[in-house]
């Protein structure tokens, strides 16, 4: 359907009938509310200089949630989900890869949001927020419609000048006019005075990692934003599956209470999660992590009506 920038997804066989995964459709997107698109690609951490694995996440996430998450829980009905499954990342090793990668998760994208899907990525490198998050502002506004507004949990800014995985809020901003940015999990330790300065210069804020800070953030609830997920948001001794690990970050109860407030603002657009390291990730518990915090997020899409 999305040929030639896609792959099918890689699901395990022989999932049992009592799994949230074994009603994912994988050929039909018809009738289906929400679409999972894997980004597969963590050239952009690599030419940040750090620790490659990434691009396995989303074979990695769908193996866990194969084995995580009931069809048919108590006191809701998930929304019909499609997989539309992997981009297939640009040849290449420098920057001009990079941007062929965005141009067709931007393009995939797009033509999920065309069939009235709201698009959950899973990657991958934090850059392919920007493509991802990108095509969704254009097909917003192509329809009168803003969104100019992000919420994201990581440890890290990400407003790098340079390509790669560091860079994806600064080119929102710069590229795209996003006006406002609240971050949950800042490390000051891992983040410049200088990449802090400009965050602050460009309409970011420091959310304490809190339900009703994030509530207090966004009075406008129905204003048009995105939310994104870096798994090393979450401390290291829970989620060792990461790009960067984190020592002291935050614990997925705490992660997923907040999420669970975030994705339920009519306004939210599009969700991702990203980094997810699986050669990094011991038994595996990170990817089961993941799994999980994408079932509280698609919870609480089924508050707001999507079926």
């Amino acid at each position: 359907m999305f040929e030639p920038h896609t792959q099918p997804a890689l699901w395990p066989p022989d999932i049992p009938a009592s799994r949230l995964a074994s009603r994912i459709r994988t050929d039909d997107p018809a009738g289906c509310s929400v679409a999972i698109l894997g980004l597969p690609d963590d050239l952009g951490i690599r030419l940040n200089a750090g620790r490659p694995g990434a691009a396995q996440g989303p074979d990695a996430f769908r193996a866990a949630l194969a084995r995580y998450g009931v069809a048919e829980p108590l006191g809701w009905a998930w929304p019909l989900i499609f997989d539309a499954g992997n981009v297939i990342p640009a040849p290449g090793h420098d920057a001009h890869a990079l941007a062929e990668t965005h141009r067709r998760v931007s393009l995939v994208t797009r033509d999920l949001l065309s069939r009235g899907l709201f698009p959950i990525a899973i990657g991958g490198g934090h850059d392919l927020t920007f493509p991802f998050v990108r095509a969704v502002i254009e097909h917003e506004a192509a329809h009168g419609r803003t969104l100019d507004a992000g919420l994201y949990f990581d440890a890290h800014l990400d407003v790098r000048e340079q390509p790669g995985s560091g860079m994806p809020f600064r080119r929102l901003v710069e590229d795209c006019a996003l006006r406002q940015l609240h971050l949950v999990g800042f490390s000051p330790f891992v983040n410049t005075a200088e990449h802090a300065r400009w965050f602050r210069h460009r309409g970011g804020s420091f959310l304490p990692a809190t339900r009703r800070a994030i509530r207090e953030a966004t009075p406008d609830a129905d204003r048009g934003r995105f939310v994104s997920l870096d798994i090393d948001v979450i401390t290291a001794a829970a989620a060792p599956g990461v790009s960067a690990a984190n020592p002291a970050g935050l614990s997925p109860r705490r992660l997923a209470s907040l999420l669970d407030v975030a994705m339920r603002l009519p306004g939210v657009r599009c969700f991702d999660i990203m980094e997810l390291s699986p050669p990094h990730d011991e038994s595996g518990r990170t990817a089961r992590t993941a799994a999980h915090l994408f079932l509280v997020a698609l919870r609480a899409l089924a508050s707001r009506g999507l079926a």
